[in-house]
């Protein structure tokens, strides 16, 4: 496919309160090898100064809605509806593409076959000191694309962690064709639309591709409470859409052990900021382990409980700290 040639491509981008990286989102997409027609932001009440910044572009299309409105797969879906290119692209405020072939590299996944319907990149964390040095990226292998494509007898002979692994979407870093996202709407849902997503998309029959070449820069600095509430919506939701039960957390040396090595071989980090990380890293690690016996908790209790607790702990999606 020549770049000359390339069908029409929307950004979808929900968005509240980005103003320190909103700018460098929009920036990066303008600078990719591939261009885009138009930049649509659902904004969900920021008062940080981010609308301002992104009525500086005119590519930019700002849609409001107030911020007891927002919801990870409706508001989406009203970004998809007010697209009109072929193709949609979803990202968020707080991603950065890797490099200028982000686009490029996904649509060129598209363009190798026509059956597939999505294409999904992946997050990575730079190499900066105010981002935990154990989630920096370190590639180990050269990136290679993955299709599936089950039919529904397929697809419900997998084990649990299987479905999860076909199914492990990320629409921080996604693309669609337009058609399709219509045709499946993401799900109205607090947490893990884009999971039930590649879910509905696999059981319709479709193919997805993972192109993990196609990065975006993404961090969420998290504490206790929040590790906590992610950890447990995440698990929720697993639990839901695949049966996924998580096993009681066990102490191993090894990860201690990785953690430090990690932790050690991290450049511009002093020892006191290492001391540091080793307790975030020990405060999420609680979060998680906190997480997995209240779900576990729940499950024994069924549904009608799980689903109550859930409610009442991640009724609104649970929001990071901003870094």
């Amino acid at each position: 496919m020549q770049k000359d040639i390339y069908p029409e491509i929307s950004v979808v981008i929900p968005v509240k309160n980005e103003a320190t990286k909103i700018r460098a989102c929009i920036n990066g997409i303008l600078s990719q090898t591939v261009p885009v027609k138009e930049i649509i932001v659902v904004d969900s009440g920021s008062t940080d100064g981010t609308l301002d910044i992104l009525r500086e572009y005119r590519i930019v299309r700002i849609i409001e809605i107030p911020g007891e409105q927002f919801n990870h797969g409706e508001t989406r879906n009203l970004g998809v509806r007010n697209a009109t290119g072929e193709f949609v692209l979803l990202t968020v405020g707080d991603a950065m593409p890797y490099d200028e072939s982000w686009i490029e590299k996904m649509m060129t996944v598209f363009a190798g076959d026509s059956d597939i319907v999505g294409v999904c990149g992946q997050q990575v964390v730079s190499h900066d000191k105010d981002k935990n040095p154990a989630e920096w990226f370190r590639p180990v292998s050269e990136p290679k694309v993955t299709k599936y494509k089950f039919t529904k007898e397929q697809f419900n002979a997998l084990s649990p962690f299987e479905k999860k692994s076909v199914c492990g979407w990320d629409d921080v870093t996604a693309m669609y064709r337009r058609d399709i996202l219509v045709k499946i709407p993401f799900q109205y849902t607090t947490y893990a639309e884009d999971a039930l997503w590649a879910k509905d998309a696999i059981l319709a029959g479709y193919t997805i591709a993972y192109c993990p070449a196609a990065r975006v820069y993404h961090y969420h600095l998290e504490d206790a409470e929040f590790s906590f509430k992610r950890n447990y919506t995440v698990m929720y939701h697993m639990y839901k859409f695949f049966g996924i039960v998580y096993d009681i957390p066990k102490t191993r040396i090894i990860d201690y052990l990785r953690l430090v090595n990690l932790l050690r071989k991290a450049e511009g980090i002093t020892m006191t900021g290492k001391i540091k990380w080793w307790k975030y890293n020990m405060e999420l690690k609680r979060g998680r382990e906190k997480a997995i016996l209240a779900v576990r908790a729940a499950i024994e209790r069924g549904d009608d409980f799980f689903d109550k607790q859930h409610q009442e702990i991640c009724g609104r999606p649970p929001i990071p700290k901003k870094a």
